[in-house]
């Protein structure tokens, strides 16, 4: 009887054990579980529109600014963001627009009439450009509009600053730094670069 009772004890005991060491994996399978993040990321990229290109870059201006947008209040706070922005302003030619007629070849020279350069693009770096504070903003729509109208800004302030910095006369100076001797060498001749 003394063994009975004792085997009893023994396997109870045993059982107990077992439900507590399953519980115990219950737990922190249940605890990873809710604890654990998955990251679905969903994408349908689509080619809207094919483009040829025929725009040859002759300067581009690394520039960095730091542009403060307020917006000033008769009783709530003043709203402000404040941005520091990094990319650049780049010009280029057109090679697209030079027709046939624009090249005039004579016994020893040719001369060639380039399209005006322009800007190509102005492009900011969101990887290095940062929004460094956003202050007395309430709501976050709000927050959003500000750092996007101060996105623009930056962009127009960049192109501003490039124009004033001569950027589409050093893309003239640039055009026959690298055209005139592309051409000389490929004609033979002297090349005179004029431009519309």
């Amino acid at each position: 009887m003394f063994n009975t009772s004792r085997s009893r004890i023994s396997l109870t005991l045993t059982f107990a054990l077992v439900i507590t060491g399953f519980l115990i994996f219950l737990f922190f399978y249940i605890k990873h579980e809710f604890t654990t993040t998955r990251t679905q990321v969903t994408e349908d990229a689509m080619v809207s529109k094919v483009i040829a290109m025929g725009k040859l870059e002759l300067v581009k201006y690394a520039m960095k600014d730091v542009v403060e947008k307020k917006e000033l209040h008769t009783i709530l706070p003043d709203s402000r963001v404040l941005f520091v922005a990094v990319g650049e302003v780049t010009a280029c030619i057109d090679l697209t627009k030079v027709k046939k007629q624009d090249i005039t070849q004579r016994k020893d020279t040719v001369e060639i009439t380039l399209p005006r350069p322009e800007v190509c693009y102005v492009k900011l770096d969101h990887g290095k450009s940062r929004v460094y504070d956003v202050s007395g903003v309430w709501f976050a729509d709000k927050s959003k509009e500000m750092v996007e109208d101060v996105y623009k800004l930056a962009e127009k302030k960049m192109l501003a600053t490039a124009t004033e910095m001569n950027l589409l006369a050093k893309a003239r100076e640039n055009a026959g730094l690298i055209f005139r001797p592309f051409l000389e060498n490929i004609s033979g001749k002297k090349v005179v670069i004029k431009f519309k």
